[in-house]
C-alpha cells in the first residue's frame, strides 16, 4: 500500500515505482499544488511544494556514492580545510550511500588532499548514515586510513592498463595486486572493505592491451583474494554503452559473491547512455559528484568530467528508483558546491 507525506524541512527525497496503482513515475513528486503530472528536476525543485511517495527504504536497490575527492583532487589551488570540511558535512547530511571523501597518499602527488586526516577530524557523523571512503595507493596509505574508525571502505585503483598503474600508483601490476591481498586482509582484521577500482576498465589511451577477457581475469584474481566490492573506472571517458553492457553482463552472473559498481566519466551528451547500459546490465551501484566537477589528475592533460550526481538523480527517477536523499540538504550542497568549484 502507497502512503503519501507532504514533506517538511529535512524529510526525504524519493523515488520509486508504482506497481500496485499503475501510475507514471514520481519525480520527488509528480503533483505540485494540486496540478497533475507536472515534472520536476530533482536537483532543482523546491522542497516544500512537494508530495512524495515512500517506500520501504528494503526496497532501495540503487546506491550513490558522492565522491568530492574526486571532484577536488585535480584543483591547482589549495581548497582551506575549513572549507573541504564544510563541504563534506553539508553532503553528509544528504544521506549519500557513501562518501569518497579524501585519500591518504603523497602529498607530493595529490597536494590538494594532503590535509585529509584534519578534514576527517571535523566532520560531524552523529546524525548521518552516510559511510566514509578513503582511497589510497599504497599498503602505508591503507595501515594510515584504517587507523581512523569513522571510516569504512577503503578504495585502491588497480588499474587494467599497466602504464596506468606505473603513472598513477608507481608500481608493477603485480606489485598492485599483491597490495590488494595485503589490504584485504588489513580490512577484514580492522571491520573496514576494501573497493577496488579497475581503473582503465574500459580501455585506455596507451595502446596497452585491452579486452573484455582482460578485465575478466583480473575481475577472478580480485575474487579468489576475496574482495567484495569492485567497481569499473572509466577513467578518460572512453567508454560506449557498448563496452559498458557487454562487461558488466558477464561480469555479474559470473561473480555473484562481488558487488559490482560503475565509476563513469562522460561528457554532457553521452551520460544517459552509459548510465542505462550499467543499470540494464544490473549494475546499481554509481559514483558520482555534483556539478559533474573533477577527473583523475593522473590520466591526461584533458579529462571528460565525472559523472553528475544530478544526472544520476534524473535517471533514477526515469527508472523509478527510490532514493532516500535528503533534498533540502541536497540543494544547500548544490550551492555549497558552487562556491568551490568555479
Amino acid at each position: 500500500m502507497l502512503v503519501e507525506h507532504l514533506p517538511t524541512r529535512g524529510s526525504s527525497y524519493a523515488i520509486q515505482r508504482e506497481k500496485e496503482v499503475g501510475n507514471p513515475p514520481t519525480i520527488g513528486a509528480a503533483r505540485t499544488n494540486g496540478e497533475e503530472g507536472r515534472q520536476h528536476s530533482p536537483a532543482l525543485s523546491p522542497a516544500p511544494t512537494f508530495t512524495v511517495i515512500f517506500l520501504p527504504p528494503s526496497l532501495t536497490a540503487m546506491k550513490l556514492i558522492e565522491c568530492p575527492r574526486d571532484a577536488m583532487q585535480g584543483l591547482h589551488d589549495f581548497i582551506p580545510t575549513a572549507t573541504k570540511t564544510a563541504y563534506l558535512n553539508a553532503l553528509l547530511k544528504v544521506s549519500f550511500d557513501t562518501l569518497d571523501f579524501g585519500s591518504f597518499v603523497s602529498p607530493k602527488a595529490i597536494p590538494q588532499l594532503r590535509d585529509t586526516a584534519e578534514v576527517l577530524a571535523g566532520l560531524d557523523l552523529s546524525a548521518s548514515t552516510t559511510k566514509l571512503l578513503a582511497i589510497v595507493a599504497n599498503r602505508r596509505g591503507a595501515e594510515t586510513a584504517a587507523q581512523h574508525a569513522e571510516i569504512s571502505y577503503l578504495g585502491f585503483p588497480l588499474s587494467v592498463s599497466a602504464t596506468f598503474q606505473r603513472r598513477n600508483t608507481n608500481q608493477t601490476t603485480a606489485e598492485a595486486l599483491a597490495d590488494v591481498a595485503a589490504m584485504h586482509e588489513l580490512c577484514e582484521r580492522t571491520g573496514k572493505t576494501l573497493v577496488t577500482y579497475l581503473s582503465m576498465g574500459f580501455g585506455n589511451p596507451y595502446g596497452d592491451a585491452w579486452s573484455p577477457e582482460i578485465v575478466t581475469d583480473f575481475t577472478q584474481q580480485l575474487a579468489a583474494l576475496g574482495v567484495r566490492v569492485v567497481a569499473l573506472s572509466d577513467t578518460i571517458g572512453a567508454s560506449t554503452a557498448a563496452t559498458i553492457a557487454p562487461l558488466f553482463s558477464a561480469l555479474i552472473p559470473a561473480f555473484p559473491q562481488i558487488e559490482f559498481g560503475a565509476h563513469l566519466h562522460t561528457t554532457p551528451d553521452s551520460w544517459r547512455e552509459k548510465v542505462n547500459a550499467a543499470y540494464e546490465a544490473g549494475c546499481r551501484r554509481f559514483d558520482g559528484a555534483l556539478g559533474g566537477f573533477g577527473g583523475c589528475p593522473m590520466a591526461a592533460d584533458e579529462l571528460t568530467g565525472n559523472m553528475a550526481t544530478e544526472h544520476l538523480l534524473e535517471y533514477a527517477a526515469e527508472v523509478w528508483e527510490q532514493l532516500p536523499l535528503k533534498l533540502e540538504a541536497l540543494h544547500e550542497a548544490q550551492a555549497l558546491s558552487r562556491t568551490i568549484f568555479r
